[in-house]
């Protein structure tokens, strides 16, 4: 997707701060703005709003399911740029940013509104598509290619210790896991016992105890791995 320059300038302004109603930013609050759009752009002195721009640009030529949605990294942007809770002036209820951002917008065909719960969305104008997020069905991003591919390559190497050290337990511990042990394979009398405990504390704090065995390759009939 390519948009004018002059609306890349116009936003690249807006996320800076250098347009009106709209908060300053420097440097490292630049920084800060793109990381809370889960984007690991970093700001290192360049010039603010020539920066930001060429950054929107770049969230723009990111994959998106059709031509009538938006990168999901470009909706975030949108929802920060237009958070409620970031009040500039007199603009409580930021109405004067959205009317701002939506002239930019508007000239690329979209708009941005506050929906029942005081978020902002994106639709295009034409069809009156409103750009959805977390779509599990969305093409990769490169970057998330390249993790992609680190991780398959990384697993077709791997031990079964290595495996549950810097697989499972980390995403074990994501998901809420405490007290988690591994046994490991040093003391192969272990080898056919539990590899993981763990425990899972329920909202009644009622508590779950798990145990799991981690293998590594195909599995035979009768649970031996080959």
């Amino acid at each position: 997707m390519t948009w004018k320059p002059r609306n890349l300038r116009e936003l690249g302004r807006m996320i800076v701060g250098d347009a009106e109603h709209f908060h300053y930013r420097s440097s490292k609050y630049i920084t800060e703005f793109f990381e809370d759009c889960d984007l690991e752009f970093v700001h290192q002195g360049e010039t603010r709003p020539a920066w930001a721009a060429e950054r929107v640009e770049e969230v723009l030529a990111m994959p998106k399911a059709s031509a009538t949605t938006m990168p999901d990294a470009f909706v975030r942007i949108i929802r920060r740029l237009l958070d409620r809770g970031e009040v500039v002036n007199d603009d409580a209820e930021r109405s004067l940013a959205l009317a701002a951002l939506n002239i930019t917008l508007a000239r690329e065909g979209w708009e941005a509104f506050y929906d029942d719960h005081g978020t902002a969305q994106i639709k295009h104008i034409a069809t009156n598509t409103v750009a959805q997020m977390a779509n599990p069905h969305r093409p990769f991003t490169p970057s998330e290619m390249e993790r992609r591919d680190q991780l398959v390559a990384y697993l077709g190497r791997c031990s079964e210790d290595e495996l549950i050290e810097d697989i499972l337990l980390p995403l074990f511990r994501q998901l809420g896991f405490h007290r988690i042990t591994a046994a490991g394979h040093k003391d192969k009398a272990l080898e056919y016992g539990k590899d993981v405990w763990m425990k899972y504390t329920l909202p009644t704090l009622h508590v779950l105890y798990f145990g799991i065995q981690a293998k590594k390759g195909k599995l035979d009939s009768s649970g031996v791995s080959t």
